[in-house]
């Protein structure tokens, strides 16, 4: 399959990839030839590697721009920091969220012992940072787009939906509410494409093997371990390479193991990944299945939690 659109030369604002899925994503820009700036409040052991690798005087360079995404001067800073380093940006992938963590959390309210979130804030740091920073960015990369076009070529904003997008989840509310909002962002920006030549677009995993689930014993507790399948963040990598890079995606996971389909590509594409990979249709999808990397077969685990919790007295402020 012909590459149509190849990220050589070009440049790129990841947000998140300080690890997991978007430090994936980063590499396979910056092994292909394009700038990528790194942003996120910290940089794990293997990305500092991977930027002090691409920090030399030529060919593709990453750079680390420490960014809080929930603070808005500080994503106005990023796109800032782009312009010094590449001059014109041409991907931006507003990448950074996490799970529904017991800090930011729908069955551990405002006032909970675990909660950071206020009784008397009006604010939700998981929407902030999962919903109101994507939208964020996305609102300043098509700014920056239409200010810096050199050239005609496509420009490129790649979301990070999830299957969460399409299922429900009693175990995180909020967090499911955030991946349906991203996919009805992405698809409500399709026109963007035959008219500008900005593409959106989204990846929607399924249980991705990163540090997101790794390092939280609360989630490690729904996945029955030879049963349940993870997919590798560089396999989530290689299908966002593809929709900067090519017209069509093939089943990229899936023709490794002699598969090989095509899906045509455009704004508002959303393709869910698993063991294979699939395009998520807004009317009448049958949603995601029990394929391999898409299974957590023990979240009735944390649903009992969740129910022992309910008790008289939930949610009532410690004001």
């Amino acid at each position: 399959m012909s590459v149509k659109h190849p990220v050589r030369g070009k440049s790129a604002i990841v947000t998140g990839a300080g690890s997991g899925i978007n430090l994936a994503f980063a590499t396979l820009l910056l092994q292909n030839g394009c700038n990528v700036l790194i942003a996120d409040l910290g940089l794990r052991p293997e990305a500092k590697a991977v930027v002090e690798k691409y920090s030399g005087p030529s060919g593709p360079r990453a750079v680390f721009q420490r960014t809080d995404v929930t603070d808005w001067t500080q994503l106005d800073a990023m796109f800032a920091a782009a312009e010094r380093e590449f001059g014109e940006v041409h991907i931006v992938c507003p990448g950074a969220g996490v799970y529904e963590e017991h800090w930011s959390n729908f069955w551990r309210p405002p006032g909970s012992p675990e909660s950071r979130d206020s009784p008397t804030g009006g604010r939700y740091g998981l929407l902030d940072l999962n919903l109101t920073h994507p939208i964020r960015v996305t609102q300043l990369a098509i700014s920056h787009f239409l200010s810096h076009r050199k050239d005609n070529s496509r420009r490129h904003i790649v979301h990070i939906s999830s299957i969460a997008g399409q299922n429900p989840a009693l175990a995180a509310p909020i967090y499911v509410a955030t991946k349906h909002a991203i996919n009805g962002l992405v698809r409500s920006l399709a026109k963007l494409d035959e008219v500008l030549n900005i593409r959106v677009t989204a990846v929607a995993p399924g249980v991705i093997k990163t540090p997101l689930w790794l390092e939280h014993p609360e989630k490690l507790k729904m996945i029955r371990e030879g049963q349940d399948e993870w997919v590798t963040a560089e396999e989530v990598g290689e299908v966002m390479l593809a929709l900067v890079q090519q017209d069509e995606v093939s089943n990229i996971i899936g023709e490794k193991n002699g598969g090989g389909q095509l899906f045509p590509v455009s704004g508002g594409t959303v393709l869910e990944v698993s063991k294979s990979v699939r395009p998520v249709h807004a009317f009448n999808d049958p949603g995601p299945s029990n394929r391999a990397g898409n299974t957590v077969t023990d979240m009735k685990v944390v649903e009992d939690e969740i129910f022992e919790l309910l008790q008289d007295g939930w949610g009532k402020s410690k004001l």
